[in-house]
């Protein structure tokens, strides 16, 4: 663990990684696409990104979690390592290195929140140990019952891990990873306005020291 807390620290880029984090039915995209919008409104060049990426193994991935193909649970986890490398070094480091700031929908702290589920989130650790952490990683917290009620309402089909008891247990998940390592996460409560949301996780990401440069 502590390993994985350390890892790619010494990575020198003059830009900043934001990955926002959450059950599903969180608000994770609304919010991501909100971000950026509020970003460059400030005249600052930021981006969206998100995972599992659109390549060809990306689409493999939603293609277990929507039930179409079978995979083993661990297979399922190096799909998305195999996914996350390729989105780091086609995207998220060369945007980084530009000195851009780069906000991605979702990252490998999704592999172990939800790998977690069935799991041990140690070898989950283990398997995402050499990527990039992000500068700042946003949690959006909303009940699972919650957010299995906005999931409903927005789509006609479950995906494997839209299960309240599961999401339960993604959220508990995610709060153990805050526990660990707690500076490298910001907890913003996704419930109410979103525009309100937006601008409670650019508070966030203003308080980095490193994102003062960019206020210039």
């Amino acid at each position: 663990m502590k390993s994985m807390l350390r890892k790619k620290d010494n990575l020198k880029y003059s830009g900043l990684f934001i990955a926002i984090e959450g059950v599903d039915g969180s608000g994770l995209s609304t919010q991501t696409k909100l971000v950026v919008d509020l970003l460059r409104l400030r005249e600052l060049k930021a981006f969206a990104t998100k995972e599992p990426t659109n390549n060809v193994v990306g689409g493999l991935i939603r293609g277990v979690l929507s039930g179409v193909t079978n995979f083993p649970a661990e297979g399922l986890q190096l799909l998305f390592a195999a996914d996350r490398a390729h989105h780091l070094s086609r995207e998220v480091i060369p945007q980084l290195m530009e000195g851009n700031i780069l906000v991605s929908d979702r990252y490998f702290w999704t592999s172990v929140a939800y790998g977690g589920i069935a799991m041990d989130r140690e070898w989950l650790l283990e398997v995402n140990d050499k990527f990039l952490v992000p500068d700042l990683t946003i949690f959006l917290d909303v009940s699972p019952k919650e957010a299995l009620h906005r999931i409903k309402k927005d789509r006609f089909e479950l995906e494997i891990f839209e299960h309240e008891n599961q999401l339960l247990k993604v959220r508990q998940n995610y709060f153990w990873l805050m526990e660990q390592s707690p500076k490298r996460f910001s907890v913003v409560k996704a419930v109410g306005d979103r525009d309100e949301i937006a601008k409670e996780i650019i508070s966030a990401i203003s308080v980095l020291p490193k994102f003062s440069k960019f206020k210039a």
